[in-house]
């Protein structure tokens, strides 16, 4: 943290969470903009994948962000004239590096890897990158990638907390659930989170932090946050449970609706749309959902290796795409931008 930002009063912070609410950072129309330039490209020939064959790689395909971030990359690679390869793990890190091990020898002209582990996925990416092959990532930073296309989720993680503890009034047991370290974008939204509560101490995370798991995410944090209502009875000993992506939130949030226990807010990362319903429902204890934009992103990882083939070779190690915290004052409005309504 900065030094000004830690001169700022507790106040003053709570005051920048609030504002939340009417500061989506992305325009509407980015979303149909960003298609539109894939379309001319394709068109005018100014960006092109004809001949080439893209393996699009991807952790698995059971979630919102990740299906949505895969089909864009397919029908982006199709549109520049390409030939996409879909490789879905289905969540298992063995056949995760299987598909990687065959593209080492199959020799696609690009790899674009989406989400994994990463100490179990960047052995496979610098083994893809020493045979020679362009590798890029979407939610996967790493040094074996020529660009990772990926929201802001430093921005992301700080607003975040920052809507939390406005919401809770910069004071309250707070539940996390925190199961995912070797994901990269799962851990900066998690740190981010820690250092904004370094400035509320009456805030504080209830130990042990809950793990979120794959599969029936869904499900698992229905039992734990049920479990933990019971050690937690009274109304206001639960502020809010926070995730680092909006599964677990879904789950969380349902446990809530069934105890009674609507005063509990529940916040997280995606925007899938149930979890957006949830927030935009004034009577759901989801308090709010920092919205990525997959398809935009799987759209810009393409258009991304397409500027690389057309000899593009300085693109930033990122490509970021910002996101959208949604929270009862916006949600509906949210909904309109990422044409969920």
């Amino acid at each position: 943290m900065s030094d000004a930002f830690s001169s700022l009063s507790r106040r003053a912070l709570m005051r920048a969470g609030a504002a939340l609410g009417t500061a989506a950072l992305l325009p509407g129309a980015a979303r149909a903009a960003e298609a539109a330039e894939a379309a001319e490209a394709a068109g005018d020939g100014t960006l092109s994948l004809k001949g080439k064959t893209i393996a699009i790689s991807v952790a698995g395909t059971d979630h919102f962000f990740d299906l949505k971030a895969y089909q864009a990359q397919v029908e982006t690679v199709k549109e520049l004239g390409g030939t996409p390869i879909g490789l879905d793990a289905g969540r298992s890190d063995k056949a995760l590096v299987s598909q990687l091990q065959t593209l080492v020898t199959q020799k696609p002209d690009a790899v674009i890897q989406t989400l994994g582990t990463l100490t179990v996925v960047d052995p496979w990416l610098k083994k893809l990158r020493q045979a020679g092959i362009p590798v890029f990532s979407v939610d996967l930073p790493s040094t074996n990638v020529i660009n990772t296309a990926t929201s802001d989720n430093f921005s992301l993680g700080a607003q975040l907390a920052l809507q939390l503890v406005s919401d809770i009034n910069g004071r309250g047991n707070i539940v996390v659930f925190n199961g995912f370290a070797g994901v990269p974008v799962c851990e900066i939204r998690y740190t981010q989170l820690r250092a904004v509560l370094k400035y509320y101490p009456d805030a504080k995370i209830i130990q042990p932090e809950l793990r979120d798991v794959i599969p029936n995410t869904v499900q698992d944090a229905y039992g734990q946050i049920t479990a933990l209502l019971a050690k937690y009875p009274e109304p206001g000993s639960i502020a809010a449970i926070w995730s680092a992506w909006d599964i677990p939130q879904l789950g969380a949030t349902q446990a809530l609706i069934a105890a009674g226990r609507t005063e509990v807010r529940t916040y997280g990362v995606d925007g899938t749309p149930q979890v957006l319903a949830l927030v935009k429902d004034p009577k759901a204890p989801a308090g709010a959902v920092a919205a990525q934009q997959p398809s935009v992103i799987g759209r810009t990882a393409v258009l991304n290796v397409a500027r690389y083939f057309a000899g593009q070779t300085n693109l930033p190690s990122q490509t970021f795409v910002p996101a959208i915290v949604a929270n009862k004052a916006n949600a509906a409005e949210v909904q309109r931008q990422l044409g969920q309504a």
